[in-house]
């Protein structure tokens, strides 16, 4: 899920969130390439789901459970500014409610 998330993310946000993770954790994180088409948080799942070979109910599932401790680890400001950064749909897998109207992907 980490190495998933690496690749959805650029910029300031990935270096701080990078930071904030226990070293092994950020060094899966870092290590992808970041993508250059973003995936809905929907499209994220199931792309996730695809490469694991998992059902897509468990995927959201443990998708939520790693994404609430990533919340917490972050904090409300590193969090809302990850949040800015990926397309429609990441709110709720980090256990967010989504207050603005999605944005074109």
């Amino acid at each position: 899920m980490l190495a998933a998330l690496g690749r959805q993310l650029t910029g300031e946000e990935r270096v701080d969130l990078a930071a904030v993770l226990p070293r092994e954790a950020a060094e899966v994180f870092t290590a992808q390439v970041p993508a250059v088409e973003k995936l809905t948080g929907w499209s994220f799942v199931k792309d996730l789901a695809v490469r694991t070979g998992a059902p897509l109910a468990p995927t959201r599932w443990d998708t939520g459970t790693v994404f609430a401790v990533l919340a917490r680890l972050a904090g409300p400001d590193l969090l809302a500014r990850v949040l800015a950064q990926l397309p429609n749909g990441y709110a709720l897998l980090f256990g967010q409610a989504q207050l603005t109207p999605p944005r074109a992907a």
